[in-house]
């Protein structure tokens, strides 16, 4: 990577929020596009927080600092991007589930995914069926419904928010998502969700592979 790329790079790795809007500024100063920035540094560097994260050489305050550095240089970035605000990667409803008043973990997913681009609608906690339902189907351009749980007592909340998410109208134009400290691959897949993920870089990974599955699957309904 270049010199300009590379001190992106680790202002977001870092979490620099001090300096990132000014090291985004020389790197478009310096002839690099918003989508080189973007696809070369700052996506690569949250990567890097993930897998950092991963082997415990950051933590969870080490994330969300450096979600707030990217989200910073993507303000930077946003009158340069082609297109729309609407060409983010996709559209997210997040909230915990009914029962379960904990957001730390909900929030670190809402924070990563914005940080990646993702518009995020965060319902908040003690969230029902309902409520979900009501969401998923007033934002009609939603992509990905992610379901939290912390509690294993709210686990049967979880399952019930799903069927209701699956008996929806218009369930084919979206993805549901769960996770949580007590959510495993196992459970989800018993439920019917689509994508399980067990923590916040995860989450986003899960997110970007089912939008490449609704990409797919709309683009075969169009033929």
């Amino acid at each position: 990577m270049d010199e300009k790329v590379t001190a992106v790079f680790c202002a977001v790795d870092e979490g620099d929020t001090k300096n990132i809007s000014r090291i985004v500024k020389e790197a478009l100063g310096a002839g690099y596009s918003a989508e080189e920035i973007m696809n070369s540094a700052m996506m690569p560097a949250m990567e890097a927080v993930g897998e950092k994260f991963h082997r415990n050489e950051y933590f969870v305050s080490d994330m969300l600092l450096s979600a707030k550095t990217m989200k910073k240089g993507i303000a930077v970035l946003k009158p340069y991007l082609g297109g729309s605000a609407d060409d983010s990667p996709g559209n997210v409803i997040i909230g915990t589930v009914s029962g379960d008043l904990h957001d730390i973990g909900k929030d670190i997913v809402a924070a990563m995914l914005r940080a990646s681009g993702f518009n995020v609608l965060d319902l908040g906690v003690d969230v029902s069926g309902d409520e979900f339902v009501e969401a998923a189907e007033k934002n009609r351009d939603v992509d990905i419904v992610a379901v939290s749980a912390l509690l294993t007592a709210t686990l049967p909340a979880m399952k019930k928010i799903v069927s209701e998410l699956n008996a929806v109208k218009e369930r084919r134009k979206f993805k549901i998502m769960v996770g949580g400290a007590p959510v495993t691959e196992k459970f989800a897949a018993s439920i019917k969700a689509d994508a399980y993920s067990e923590d916040a870089p995860e989450a986003v990974k899960a997110a970007r592979r089912l939008m490449q599955e609704l990409k797919e699957e709309r683009r075969a309904g169009a033929d």
